[in-house]
């Protein structure tokens, strides 16, 4: 990774955001800044509208902008690019987080979280992790999922649930309700490192990004239900 370096493209309408996070972002050995918008049809273009290798590798993104918010564009880059994204919001029990995770953003973070837990999330989601613990994630379904309108109540995912083994299922169900890979060799008596490789057969055959769409997943699926 030290020989790597992750272009970011930062997407803020607020400048004074962008150049704080540009100050911190652009010390680091292994990350450069390449671009900023204000907006998000502006970050759609700069990412779906740019050559494929000249695309950023991540984008920090704001919610909510003009012109086009961030959950839309979250979608439209996610959905034609393997950009990554990372949602950046005020309050962490926000619903437009969990629309972004639906539409493809890798995590979320708090516009007020240090630089160091900045730069580990960045760092996270350029290798392939996710940002959102499951069960910050699970809270998050939790406080929303009730409220929040499904177009097909989890029709089309129940029926991608075929594809998986009796065993991926229960390991899904498991990340659903948030135990991480340890808690679930435990639950499973299997090898932490076997359910690794649950793990991986699940998002290849869900066409799943990471862990957090995992947990989204298995609640639009109905494998998991919202306490209470």
């Amino acid at each position: 990774m030290t020989e790597d370096i992750i272009t970011l493209l930062l997407a803020d309408d607020q400048e004074m955001v962008r150049v704080g996070f540009r100050m911190v972002l652009d010390a680091q050995q292994d990350m450069t800044v390449v671009g900023e918008v204000g907006d998000g049809r502006a970050a759609v273009d700069a990412v779906v509208g740019a050559p494929s290798d000249a695309r950023p590798d991540l984008v920090l993104m704001d919610i909510r902008m003009p012109h086009l918010n961030g959950v839309a564009a979250t979608e439209s880059i996610t959905s034609a690019t393997d950009t990554k994204v990372l949602v950046l919001t005020t309050f962490d029990l926000d619903e437009y987080v969990y629309s972004a995770l639906q539409a493809g953003a890798s995590g979320f973070l708090l516009k007020d979280a240090g630089p160091a837990e900045l730069l580990a999330a960045i760092r996270a989601v350029a290798s392939g992790e996710a940002v959102v613990a499951p069960s910050a994630t699970r809270r998050l379904l939790e406080r929303f999922v009730p409220t929040l309108p499904r177009a097909d109540q989890g029709g089309g995912a129940r029926e991608r649930l075929e594809a998986l083994t009796e065993r991926e299922r229960e390991v899904l169900t498991l990340v659903g309700q948030g135990l991480n890979n340890s808690e679930i060799a435990e639950r499973l008596f299997l090898g932490e490192a076997t359910v690794k490789t649950h793990v991986g057969h699940i998002l290849a055959k869900l066409g799943l990004r990471d862990r957090v769409h995992m947990v989204v997943f298995a609640y639009d699926a109905g494998m998991v239900q919202p306490r209470g």
